[in-house]
């Protein structure tokens, strides 16, 4: 692999292909990166990109994030605002997993409160966050009900009593999208996602336990203000989706969209994977209203885990999980398109932005953050593999630069395929019992496909994330403990 002889580096982390790169751009592509991150990515990561820049009212640039790497349509990784009157929505620019995302949660115990008991915690998440392709959750739903879900998202699951109302103020917009329609979902995607909610699904999806220690504190006021205020503190992250229901909803679009582009929109696109409508038509908007009842599905879905976390705990611990100090720090999506206002050329514009295995990341001051978080920049989760552990970030304001967007994690350097090929699960489960940390998984095959080798160095990524300005390292987070999907 190797860079286009055309990539310049226009900044220290920063680097450009002007819109001759490839026919058709209309704007160029902008990556992020250090020489050797950027060195190391894919040749499809650009050309994806470069691909991106073609798409009718994309504005200022396609981005690439530090993590990029090839993708469906759009590398993950990629970053594209488009104009509301003459731009697209694309469901290759949000992925198949709409809202996958991250959630943190911090607690007062310490290392040496939780290592002694820490296979019987690992064994009891496990039995209570169903793992795995087709895993079901415990929550038994009617129709009516699941149009609940996806019309009230995280409120949902609050008002069935599974949460507190700070757990909304610190989720990425209150944990739900206002413009969600359960009229634009179809009965196939709807009987998909009917029994999911709870779960953790497979591929990359994980719940981990974690020790925030002194050496991995890179601001340790910062960190103080986000709950982590204590040595070798325990924190719990996880990463999951909408699961099924958001892949049967993006495939539903993509299938019209390709059949409709020629003859209802006129449009002709340089990569199927590409396959879009105007955001202004009714398909456009049917299919945003579709993708934020997936979204709103996966904060329900997150909202319910986190519920069942906070069971496991008090179970463990013979305490309440208000006792234990179990608060949510955030939960922030990485496969949406948002309505947002954004600074270009000099005049506020609101933009459908498009953060395909990308972040959000708000600076200090802005409207959108709970109060407790405006003085400080929205805490930005960046997941790493469940070898080298992950980081806790902040947004910062030099990340207007890419309409306030940051990695969202550590990004695969091989296939799962090949993964597979390099070590079995049962060698690599014991081997990371020997580091002291205890793994449970649905799948032996699945656990290999996730080995620490096969993603780039989750310190490299945030290191250069830092560096290009797209947000702030606060701490890192090691893992002890993985129930692996």
């Amino acid at each position: 692999m190797a860079a286009p002889a055309a990539l310049q580096r226009i900044g220290p982390s920063l680097y450009e292909l002007a819109p001759g790169f490839r026919a058709g751009m209309r704007v160029p592509v902008r990556v992020f990166g250090s020489e050797k991150l950027v060195a190391e990515m894919d040749d499809q990561v650009f050309l994806q990109a470069a691909n991106v820049a073609t798409l009718p009212g994309v504005v200022e640039a396609s981005f690439c994030m530090p993590d990029a790497h090839w993708g469906y349509g759009f590398p993950i990784g990629g970053v594209a605002a488009m104009e509301l009157e003459g731009g697209v929505i694309s469901p290759g620019g949000i992925g198949f997993d709409i809202n996958c995302g991250m959630r943190l949660v911090r607690t007062d115990l310490c290392l040496e409160e939780v290592r002694p008991r820490l296979r019987e915690l690992v064994d009891a998440l496990a039995g209570r966050v169903p793992a795995g392709v087709g895993s079901r959750g415990f929550v038994r739903l009617t129709d009516e009900e699941f149009e609940e879900v996806l019309r009230e998202g995280a409120g949902w699951a609050l008002r069935r009593g599974f949460g507190i109302p700070e757990d909304l103020a610190r989720t990425e917009a209150g944990g739900r999208f206002a413009e969600a329609d359960p009229a634009c979902v179809s009965a196939h995607a709807r009987e998909r996602g009917l029994h999911q909610i709870g779960t953790l699904g497979s591929g990359n999806h994980y719940l981990e336990i974690q020790v925030a220690s002194g050496p991995g504190i890179f601001d340790a006021e910062l960190a103080r203000s986000f709950g982590i205020d204590r040595p070798d503190q325990i924190v719990v992250m996880f990463h999951c989706g909408s699961r099924g229901f958001g892949h049967q909803v993006a495939t539903d679009y993509l299938h019209s969209f390709l059949r409709d582009m020629p003859t209802k929109f006129g449009l002709e696109v340089i990569d199927r994977e590409l396959a879009c409508a105007p955001f202004a038509s009714r398909e456009g908007r049917d299919y945003y209203a579709a993708m934020c009842c997936a979204a709103n599905m996966s904060f329900a879905n997150r909202q319910v885990i986190l519920h069942r976390i906070r069971e496991v705990f008090s179970d463990v611990f013979g305490r309440d999980a208000e006792a234990l100090g179990i608060r949510q720090v955030y939960d922030v999506a990485h496969n949406t398109a948002k309505l947002e206002e954004h600074e270009v050329g000099g005049r506020r514009r609101r933009l459908l932005v498009h953060r395909k295995g990308a972040t959000r990341a708000f600076p200090p001051g802005h409207p959108e953050l709970p109060a407790e978080y405006r003085s400080t920049g929205q805490p930005v989760i960046l997941g790493g593999s469940m070898e080298t552990g992950s980081y806790l970030l902040a947004g910062v304001g030099s990340g207007a630069a890419s309409f306030y967007s940051t990695a969202h994690g550590s990004g695969r350097t091989m296939s799962r395929t090949r993964a597979r090929k390099l070590v079995r699960g049962r060698a690599l489960q014991d081997q990371m019992a020997a580091r002291g940390i205890v793994v449970r998984a649905a799948s032996m095959a699945g656990l290999a496909e996730e080995a620490g080798f096969a993603y780039k160095s989750v310190d490299e990524v945030a290191e250069a994330t830092e560096a290009a300005g797209l947000s702030r390292r606060v701490a890192h987070l090691l893992p002890i403990g993985n129930v692996k999907g």
